[in-house]
Parts: structure tokens; sequence; C-alpha cells
């Protein structure tokens, strides 16, 4: 299975640390998050990676070159005016005949993607969205679900939450899913595709580490996490 990783945000909200560089490329303790993303990706059993890129793509390019480095194959596909989400997304497997995992280049996360594949296609869904419990949901999409993991609701940033289970921004993708995106467009996932999957939208639930890492403060704060559990990550220190 392809797996395809969102990257082109420009992560205002990191400044200064994203003036000179793409968010995915600011770095846990000694590597760029996206690297980490790679080579966990690896770790899952997933090695056909698409990258999608749009700020500063160069800066990535020029790391990760094709990928062998890290024992995986990269394509990557430039966007020269911001698609959105999905769109980026269908633009990358737009050749594939597969399903497809969406992970988001600048988030940090250990959860296992093989289990969601799996979850993915034994419920039969047509996407399937990981989700976790956080303590303020506000800042992110929220998801109701029942006890199946259907999706009953999806609300982004609520300023009244009625559940503190949010989006992740991994996924897994059917194809026929993504062939509802309109090509050249700006299409989100959250905002576009979801609400037009009812009934066939699902969610696994996750208790894995997981930050988006979106603030300053949840950078330093993952930094930390990440420095007194070093090994659990795989960084020596």
């Amino acid at each position: 299975m392809k797996a395809v990783i969102m990257a082109g945000g420009i992560g205002s909200r990191l400044r200064p640390l994203t003036d000179r560089i793409p968010k995915p490329m600011v770095k846990i303790i000694d590597k760029p998050v996206l690297e980490y993303t790679i080579e966990h990706l690896k770790d899952c059993g997933f090695t056909d990676i698409a990258i999608t890129l749009c700020y500063r793509p160069s800066v990535i390019i020029r790391h990760f070159k094709d990928g062998s480095k890290w024992g995986v194959n990269i394509e990557y596909f430039i966007e020269q005016t911001p698609l959105g989400t999905a769109g980026g997304v269908a633009l990358a497997a737009k050749d594939c005949g597969s399903d497809v995992l969406v992970v988001s280049g600048d988030a940090f996360t250990d959860m296992d993607f093989s289990e969601l594949v799996d979850f993915h296609e034994k419920s039969g869904a047509t996407a399937t969205l990981a989700v976790k419990e956080v303590e303020d949901p506000r800042s992110f999409g929220v998801v109701e679900c029942d006890k199946n993991g259907r999706v009953l609701r999806f609300r982004e940033k609520p300023e009244r939450p009625l559940s503190n289970t949010v989006n992740m921004g991994v996924y897994v993708m059917d194809k026929s899913a993504l062939d509802l995106v309109p090509e050249n467009t700006k299409y989100d996932f959250a905002k576009d595709l979801f609400p037009r999957l009812d009934g066939s939208l699902y969610a696994m639930k996750t208790d894995c580490y997981w930050s988006d890492i979106g603030t300053l403060s949840s950078y330093y704060l993952t930094n930390n996490d990440v420095a007194l559990n070093a090994k659990r990550f795989g960084f020596c220190i």
C-alpha cells in the first residue's frame, strides 16, 4: 500500500522556526519530524511513499532525495497553488489503484499504521480516521462515533465540543473516496470530503503518543516528552 505524506504546511504558528524551512522539517531532538515519520512508516511496512509539497519544497527534496538512504522509495508532488489536504493527496494517489495510507507530515506520533489499515479493511469503510482522546479538543476536528467506530458527527474546531475524541490527521482512504475529489481544486478532507462520506466514514481510537506540534509550546513539550522517553521513540540520547 502506498503512503502519502501531507507536507505542504507553512507552520505560521511555529515562526521563527519555519521562516526558512517548512513545518515538517522542524527537529524533534536531532532529526526533522518528517524524517522520523518516514522511518516509522518503514518500520510499519510502508516503503512506497509519496510526499505532497507546497511551501519551500526544495528543502525537503534536497534532504530526502529518492529516499534510498532510508530504505524507501519517495516520489514528490509539488502544488503550485495550495490544493488543500484532500486535493494534494488525490493528486499524489491519482495512479494508485488501491487504498492509500495518508499521514500528516507535521505531526509526531508512534501509532502502528498497519493497525489502522487492518481496522479499515475489516470495517468495510470508504475512509477510516485515526482518533485519540485529548484534554482540550477545541483546536482540532472533533469526532463522535457509535460503538462500531462509524462516524456520526465530525466538527472542525467547535467552540463547545461534545466529545474529547479528535482527528489525528492519519487516514486510510479507499480509491472511491479520492475519486470524489475534483482535480486542480482546493479541497479539504474535513471541510469538503468527509461530509460526503455519510455512513461510510469510520474511526479507530488509539492511545498512542500524538502531538500536532502546531504551536511553539506544543513543539517544545513534544521535544521534552521524547527526551524523557527516548528509547520508546528510537532516539539515542
